[in-house]
Formats: C-alpha cells, structure tokens, sequence
C-alpha cells in the first residue's frame, strides 16, 4: 500500500509576519510569493498615483483642496480572509475609520487596493488577487499595467468584480472611488505630470 504524496505544508499568518519586513512576501493561499522588486519605472507609477490621489482625498472630508475622506497609504500589510497581502497602494474610507488602522497588519478591509503590475507577478495580480480580494468584499480594485500602459478599475458585485473602466494611457478619467476628481492615466503610469 503507498501512502499518499503530500505537499508542503500550507503556512500561517504568524509564519508570514514572522519574516523580515524587507522580504516582501505575501501570504497567498497558503503559499509565501515574493513580491517583484520594484523598479524605477515602478516606483515612480507608485508614488504618483499615491500623490495623485492623497492631495485630494488624504484628508478629513470638506475643507479646501478636494473632498477628503480617505486615509490613502503604500504597502502596509493587511490580512483578509487568513491570507496576507502588502498592495501597492491602499485606502480606508475615514467614515469607517476615524483614526487610521494602527495594528500590523491591518485586520480590516480596505475600501481600495491598487496594484502597479510586474510582470514576473502579472498573473499574481491579474487573476489571483483579483479573485481573493473579491472574495473579501474589496469594494474597489485597481490594476496599473505599465506594461499595456493601461488603467483598469473594477467595482464589486456579488456575481464578480465588473470593469467600471478600462482607460489608456493618453486619457483622462474619473475612476471611481475618486471620481471626484480627474486623473491623469499618463502620470499614473509613472510619466510626467504637466506643469
């Protein structure tokens, strides 16, 4: 009689936060996944699109400058649904939370996930995390392709996330939940904003 082939054991939360900050691992169906190291190209699509965003919403809502309401950060863990994650960018509604989330990680539900995609992770993000941030209700899920020089914004509903807006590089857009306001996809894409 054989016994049975079985794989590596699935690991936990407290094996993943028990790793080195600086590893930049994901805890994702029980598998620990290495994030891409961030390239210039990267980083400035991050920062950007964080900028872009938090000089309008980063605020209480009201007052001069935009309509507030957000608390917008970079790469902070969170943990939804036992998996752990460390998105590019993320934003909790202030209405749900009037201070910001202090414990590592976070253990509520952002309101907004963005991604800037690398290709050694495109499937990571394009197909695996948006199914895992469906499954926890992330209202909002945004994948910056710098390879297809393209913005996608999907919205949740029960059935699957839907596409709210495919935009290219050239465009202006809305993209909720910051609609508010109008977005260069060129300058979330990492390019220059206009003087």
């Amino acid at each position: 009689m054989s016994t049975p082939v079985r794989g590596p054991r699935p690991k936990t939360i407290e094996e993943w936060l028990a790793e080195p900050e600086s590893a930049r691992l994901e805890l994702i169906d029980g598998e620990l996944v290495e994030k891409a190291a961030p390239t210039f190209e990267h980083g400035l699509a991050q920062s950007l699109t964080a900028g872009a965003i938090a000089t309008a919403f980063h605020r209480r809502s009201g007052g001069r400058g935009g309509p507030g309401g957000w608390w917008i950060v970079t790469e902070v863990d969170v943990v939804l649904d036992g998996r752990g994650y460390r998105p590019d960018l993320l934003g909790f509604r202030r209405e749900r939370f009037g201070e910001p989330p202090r414990e590592r990680p976070v253990t509520e539900r952002p309101d907004w996930i963005c991604e800037i995609v690398s290709e050694s992770n495109r499937s990571v993000d394009t197909v695996t995390k948006l199914r895992r941030y469906h499954q926890a209700q992330v209202p909002h899920y945004w994948i910056i392709d710098q390879v297809d020089r393209t913005l996608t914004v999907y919205r949740h509903t029960p059935e699957g996330y839907l596409v709210a807006l495919r935009a290219a590089e050239q465009e202006t857009v809305r993209a909720e939940p910051f609609e508010a306001i109008e977005l260069r996809v060129s300058v979330l894409l990492g390019g220059d904003p206009e003087d």
